[in-house]
């Protein structure tokens, strides 16, 4: 592997000021240079480790910023339950991570979908009646038909 040196020329920024003399000294190129490399690293890393090696290390990096949880459920908890069933020995993070969004997205849905029935009412509140109201309207919750008895 060879390495290159680039060479910079003077750009004019909006200001009339060389793109170099806007940025005061070089500093800020190093930076800009040194997060470039980090980022083309990270890319060939995960092309190098597959799509879900990525996406984990998305949800890691996610994970750490501050109010932006990938999963608004709790992943040990979920994976808990995964284990109570008789026929589950083990339970990948991968695989709790799919089911916890799965669940996350199912109940968006039929929270909306019963809020639809909750504005009808003038309501802001949801009741059983809303959820009862959008699981019988519904085909895709025909399945819960009766749970809520």
């Amino acid at each position: 592997m060879t390495m290159m040196m680039a060479t910079t020329t003077p750009v004019n920024t909006p200001t009339g000021e060389s793109e170099e003399e806007s940025r005061g000294n070089g500093d800020n190129a190093d930076n800009a240079a040194a997060e470039e490399a980090a980022a083309e690293e990270e890319e060939e890393e995960s092309r190098a480790t597959g799509p879900t090696a990525a996406v984990a290390a998305k949800s890691v990096v996610a994970a750490t910023a501050p109010h932006s949880r990938v999963s608004k459920l709790p992943l040990a908890r979920i994976k808990a339950l995964m284990k109570a069933d008789p026929d589950v020995s083990l339970a990948s993070q991968e695989s709790v991570f799919v089911i916890a969004k799965a669940t996350e997205l199912f109940v968006e849905m039929i929270a909306k979908d019963s809020l639809v029935y909750a504005q009808q009412g003038k309501r802001k509140t949801l009741q059983r009646k809303d959820l009862d109201n959008a699981i019988e309207a519904i085909d895709e919750f025909a399945f819960l038909e009766g749970t809520l008895d």
